[in-house]
C-alpha cells in the first residue's frame, strides 16, 4: 500500500486532497497541525512513504515539520504546498529539504500526477537500495557506498537526504561531463516530472553547502554555464 501523510491546517482543503489520494490508491495519515504531524508519523507503525506539507500551519508551520520529518528519514518524499505568490517559501522549502512544491489552487490530477511521481521516484530509490551492484565510487577525497547509500569524505559521513544522493550518484557515475539541468531533473525527479527547472538549482546550492569547503566558490560542482553542472573531483 502507498502511504502518504497529509498535513492540512484547513479542513475543507484537507477533505479534498485526502479524497482524491484515496482514490488513486493511497493509505492517508492526516494531520491538522505540524505537532500532529510529528506525532502520528512517530506513532505509525508502517511510516508514510511521501508527505504533504501546507506551510502556513497553525504552531510548528511547514518548515518546521519538513525539517522534523527529515530527521527521521533521508528516504521519504516531501511536497510542500504553498501560494500562488510565496515564491521565497517554495524555496525555503527546498533547502529545509523538500522534494517538490505544489502551488495552490491546484487540480486534483496535478496534485495526484506531482504525488505519484515522487512516489515512483522514491519506490524506484528503494527497491535500487535493496539491489547490490556497485558497492563503491571513488572521486577524490569523496567515497559513494551505493548499497549503504552513504557519502563520506576524508573518511567523515555527509548528510544526504535520498534525493541528493541520487544526484551525487548521477554526477559520480559521469564524472567531469556537462549534465544539464534537463539531464538532472530526467534522472532524479522522473521524465514525467513536469514542475519547474530551477528546483535543479535550488538542491544543487543545497549539496553545495553540505559537501564544498566554500559553497560561494566550489571546487566540486562546478557550474556550466547555460547548460547546468559537471562533477569536478
Amino acid at each position: 500500500m502507498k502511504r502518504i501523510l497529509v498535513c492540512e491546517d484547513e479542513v475543507s482543503i484537507r477533505e479534498f486532497v485526502v479524497i482524491n489520494l484515496r482514490r488513486s490508491g493511497y493509505d492517508v495519515i492526516e494531520a491538522g497541525s505540524g505537532e500532529e504531524a510529528l506525532e502520528r508519523y512517530d506513532r505509525a507503525d508502517e511510516k508514510p512513504d511521501i508527505a504533504l506539507l501546507d506551510i502556513m500551519l497553525p504552531g510548528m508551520d511547514g518548515f518546521a515539520v519538513c525539517r522534523g520529518l527529515r530527521e527521521r528519514s533521508d528516504s521519504m518524499g516531501i511536497i510542500m504546498l504553498t501560494a500562488r505568490t510565496q515564491e521565497m517559501e517554495k524555496v525555503g522549502g527546498l533547502m529545509m529539504g523538500a522534494d517538490d512544491y505544489v502551488t495552490k489552487p491546484f487540480s486534483p490530477s496535478e496534485l495526484v500526477a506531482r504525488v505519484d511521481a515522487l512516489y515512483r521516484r522514491v519506490d524506484a530509490a528503494r527497491q535500487r537500495y535493496e539491489v547490490q551492484y556497485l558497492e563503491e565510487i571513488r572521486q577524490g577525497d569523496f567515497v559513494l557506498n551505493l548499497r549503504n547509500r552513504t557519502l563520506l569524505r576524508d573518511g567523515k559521513p555527509v548528510e544526504l537526504t535520498q534525493l541528493e544522493f541520487q544526484i551525487i550518484e548521477y554526477f559520480f557515475t559521469n564524472p567531469g561531463k556537462p549534465l544539464s539541468r534537463t539531464d538532472i531533473l530526467h534522472r532524479v525527479w522522473g521524465e514525467d516530472y513536469f514542475g519547474e527547472e530551477k528546483i535543479v538549482d535550488v538542491n544543487i546550492r543545497r549539496l553545495r553547502m553540505k559537501i564544498e569547503v566554500n559553497p560561494s566558490s566550489p571546487e566540486h560542482i562546478m557550474t556550466v554555464w547555460g547548460l547546468g553542472y559537471k562533477w569536478n573531483a
